[in-house]
């Protein structure tokens, strides 16, 4: 099938489970935040396109679409659609289609945003979910892999089948800092870093000019949502309470900006709406002990590059400062085992009980097994992380929970692959992949 794949297209880790959703449903819709690369990756899938941002005509697709969603399903297929957000019926119209037409792998959708829930239930949103005709397939900015900066040598899925790696790391701090404001934009691919830093912060103008009113139509003020997107940045990748995120945001007490706990909710919940933030929930195993387990969630941004971007950091300036720059490293880290986590259909929580034993992430497949992730920025800390990530295996089995298969303690500087004696696998972040 000739698709509109563009050229030097750089395959993603999407397209392995998008084609596999092809064969099983109707349609598949593409969702994650903007300039992450959906509209490539799509027209690798799709044979013919119409896109509701074009803005020919006076924006003629989408008030053509607004009309008669019908038509624009017109055209061979699988179709493209892209911003099908944009105008809500095309989620109903593409639903009815494949109803209609039971072969599989009709339409792919891209979204960059969620419409909202309004108190009409049939207001500016689509009547049915698209259960069993359409399969959401999330889609972030680029790995480490994808980008080439990572061997890939230690797979993820292969911990997960009880392989053990060994492989040598290429990482220096400065490199480190340098993918951190770098971030996985599709689009500083090959450029110098500082491209990559003015696209991040030009993602970031765009969230708080253009992107959380666009979503709803309701006009926030530009201020308290920047003043927001500091605080998530300064929190980023710990287990700061909404208390504590709304305190950061305060000024003055008489401060014409200062944010109330209502608005600070409709904020986040539109910024979740444009996959600007992502949280990371606890996880809960179920014990036979009566250990307490936290069910506060960790939140993070779309890109790490975007919280450097909000606070002001560069590389340099991380690098003199190792106590942001390993908050940012472990969010680069999550970032990236989110993606490879999806591709096998896993999925990615923190741990953290009322004894304050912790794991910065546990991966989970859905056959019940599960590693647990320590990540620290050097290698010094190997042995705290090992003892850690051990220490919760046992107390998992005290509590009548299966072992891991695979304990995995990602490192930045000073490192290699390894496999220790106590079963914790060691990879530098630059040996990681799917």
């Amino acid at each position: 099938m000739e698709t509109l794949k563009i050229p030097n297209y750089i395959p993603r880790i999407a397209d392995k489970t998008i084609a596999e959703n092809m064969e099983a449903f109707g349609a598949v819709v593409i969702e994650g935040p903007k300039w992450c690369g959906k509209t490539s990756t799509a027209k690798n899938h799709a044979v013919s396109e119409i896109s509701m941002a074009d803005p020919l005509g006076d924006f003629q697709n989408r008030r053509l679409a607004e009309l008669e969603p019908a038509i624009a399903l017109e055209g061979a297929r699988p179709r493209l659609i892209d911003e099908w957000q944009d105008v809500p019926k095309l989620w109903d119209a593409v639903r009815f289609e494949c109803d209609r037409a039971t072969e599989k792998g009709q339409f792919v959708l891209t979204g960059s945003s969620t419409p909202r829930r309004k108190q009409n239930p049939h207001a500016n949103r689509p009547r049915h979910s698209g259960a069993g005709r359409i399969v959401r397939v999330p889609m972030s900015t680029m790995t480490q892999y994808e980008l080439g900066q990572s061997n890939g040598k230690v797979s993820l899925r292969g911990l997960f089948e009880g392989e053990r790696y060994a492989s040598v790391s290429q990482l220096s701090l400065e490199r480190i800092a340098e993918l951190v404001v770098a971030g996985g934009w599709p689009d500083a691919i090959g450029s110098p870093t500082a491209k990559a830093v003015r696209i991040a912060k030009g993602y970031l103008q765009a969230v708080i000019n253009e992107d959380i009113h666009e979503v709803d139509g309701v006009e926030r003020d530009r201020e308290k949502v920047r003043r927001l997107i500091v605080s998530l940045a300064r929190n980023e990748a710990t287990l700061a309470t909404g208390k504590t995120i709304l305190k950061d945001t305060q000024g003055r007490a008489e401060d014409a900006a200062a944010i109330t706990a209502p608005t600070m909710s409709d904020y986040l919940d539109a910024l979740r709406r444009i996959y600007f933030v992502q949280d990371i929930p606890a996880w809960a195993p179920e014990l036979r002990s009566s250990a307490k387990i936290r069910s506060a969630a960790k939140r993070h941004l779309a890109d790490p590059s975007l919280a450097a971007a909000a606070l002001g950091a560069t590389a340099a300036k991380l690098m003199g400062d190792l106590k942001t720059l390993g908050f940012l490293f472990e969010s680069l880290v999550a970032h990236d085992l989110i993606v490879y986590a999806e591709a096998m259909g896993a999925s990615v929580y923190h741990y953290h009980d009322a004894a304050d034993l912790e794991a910065d992430l546990v991966i989970e497949h859905p056959d019940g097994t599960w590693i647990p992730v320590e990540v620290k920025l050097g290698a010094a800390q190997v042995d705290d992380a090992a003892k850690n990530l051990v220490t919760l295996k046992e107390k998992m089995m005290r509590g009548g929970y299966q072992a891991p298969v695979a304990m995995l303690a990602v490192i930045g500087v000073g490192g290699v692959a390894t496999c220790r004696e106590d079963g914790v696998q060691v990879a530098p972040l630059d040996t990681l992949g799917v």
